[in-house]
Formats: structure tokens, C-alpha cells, sequence
């Protein structure tokens, strides 16, 4: 479904971020050529992404993030998440396990 051979940048704003299982989801608006897109990332479980430093209040909606991804292989405004920054650079927990390009 994903392309894990190459990774891609996401930079926008975060609309929602789903705390659930079995999936954590954020969904990300991302401008381009004046247009607003929006792409649905897909995580790691709760679990995961607990013990890799991530909260259910990690990020709200409005917050500005860069996220790293593996993007879906029908070119489809989806993607999977591999790791994020802030707007101001910060990390935001580790990358998940396995997913580092």
C-alpha cells in the first residue's frame, strides 16, 4: 500500500490527530500552488507510539509540523508516518521502530 522505499515530506497543519487503536491517524492540511490539501498519515498503535515518546495531546489541531512519510503507491493523499518536527524544529517523539527510510 506504501512505498517504503521512498520517503517524502509532509509541511502543514495539523487538522486532527486520533489517538485510537488499532491505528493513530493525523490528519494534515498541506498548501501547495495555492491549493489545500488534505492527507490522511497513518501510525503505529497507541502502544507504539507511546513507548515512543507520543501522548494523545502531542499535537492539537492548528499546530504547524513537518512530517516525514512513506507515501501510498496510487499516489492517493495518504501516507505513512515515519517521524515529525515542529514548526520550530523539535522532534516530536522518536521514529517509530522500522520505519526509518
Amino acid at each position: 500500500m506504501y512505498d517504503a522505499q521512498k520517503a517524502d515530506m509532509l509541511q502543514g497543519t495539523v487538522r486532527a490527530f486520533q489517538w485510537s487503536n488499532p491505528h493513530c491517524w493525523i490528519q494534515l492540511l498541506v498548501p501547495k500552488d495555492g491549493v489545500t490539501q488534505e492527507w490522511s498519515v497513518e501510525m503505529g498503535s497507541t502502544a507504539e507510539l507511546y513507548r515512543s515518546g507520543w501522548r494523545p495531546a502531542t499535537v492539537k489541531p492548528g499546530d504547524k509540523v513537518t512530517i516525514v512519510v512513506h507515501l501510498m503507491r496510487d499516489g492517493s493523499a495518504g501516507a505513512h508516518f515515519v517521524s515529525a518536527v515542529r514548526a520550530d524544529g523539535a522532534p516530536l517523539g522518536k521514529p517509530l521502530a522500522g520505519n526509518v527510510p
